[in-house]
């Protein structure tokens, strides 16, 4: 898919790597909607910067969290720009949940956010892009695909995303297709150490941390290679084979 003058839209892409994904596909010629819930101002900045490189970008907020919120984000999106192409699913929440210490609350917002959030995103999509077709690429996680121990609602959520990609790419095909990133450590969460870093470098065969724009390449690809649907990319450094 040529990116110029396509219609891009990224969850959370004010912040953190749907910051990252977002200003890619600006500098790749999309016109981009950078969605936000509360980070307001980052949106604005993530804005200009997608505008400094040419790009036509606009910001929107929606709480993704309630029910009715996918579509009417959607809908707003296509009624701004006239159409959507690609449907980057990236806004989630990632809590340190003990296994003693995990509450409904918390489960619920996760699941909320992180599945079912990107599921009804992703059917809006679908109905806006119709015969002309799209993309859409779900950004999971590690941790959907490994047993972390004190992210158990976290994990869960992103092995649900995980399957969604596998039947939506099934489901919407031919028109559409539909794959997913699986990101190890390319940002470390806010209340991690040093030396946490230093640990998952360590223990990590190509020996450092990930970045976004590591990210943002694995995206990129799966909105050109128009052969790959179902499909989830690991982007870990080889964790998932240590």
């Amino acid at each position: 898919m040529d990116l110029r003058g396509r219609v891009a839209l990224v969850t959370g892409g004010a912040v953190r790597v749907g910051r990252a994904l977002a200003l890619a596909l600006a500098e790749g010629g999309a016109r981009v909607a950078i969605h936000y819930h509360a980070s307001a101002a980052e949106a604005r900045t993530a804005v200009r910067d997608a505008q400094a490189v040419g790009a036509d970008a606009w910001a929107v907020q929606a709480d993704l969290g309630r029910p009715d919120a996918p579509d009417a984000l959607v809908d707003a999106v296509a009624a701004h720009f006239g159409a959507l192409d690609v449907l980057v699913n990236s806004a989630a929440i990632m809590w340190r949940t003990p296994l003693s210490e995990i509450t409904v609350e918390q489960w619920d917002a996760m699941f909320a956010l992180n599945l079912r959030a990107p599921f009804f995103c992703a059917r809006a999509a679908a109905r806006v892009m119709g015969e002309r077709g799209g993309v859409i690429v779900n950004i999971a996680d590690l941790a959907g695909l490994e047993s972390w121990s004190a992210y158990i609602p976290h994990g869960t959520s992103k092995a649900g995303v995980i399957h969604m990609t596998r039947a939506l790419a099934h489901a919407l095909a031919p028109k559409i297709r539909v794959n997913a990133i699986a990101p190890g450590t390319v940002l470390l969460p806010t209340d991690w150490s040093e030396d946490d870093a230093a640990h998952l470098v360590r223990t990590t065969p190509l020996r450092r941390l990930g970045e976004p724009a590591d990210v943002a390449r694995a995206m990129l690809y799966l909105i050109e290679a128009d052969y790959v649907t179902g499909e989830v990319l690991v982007v870990d450094g080889g964790r998932s084979v240590r």
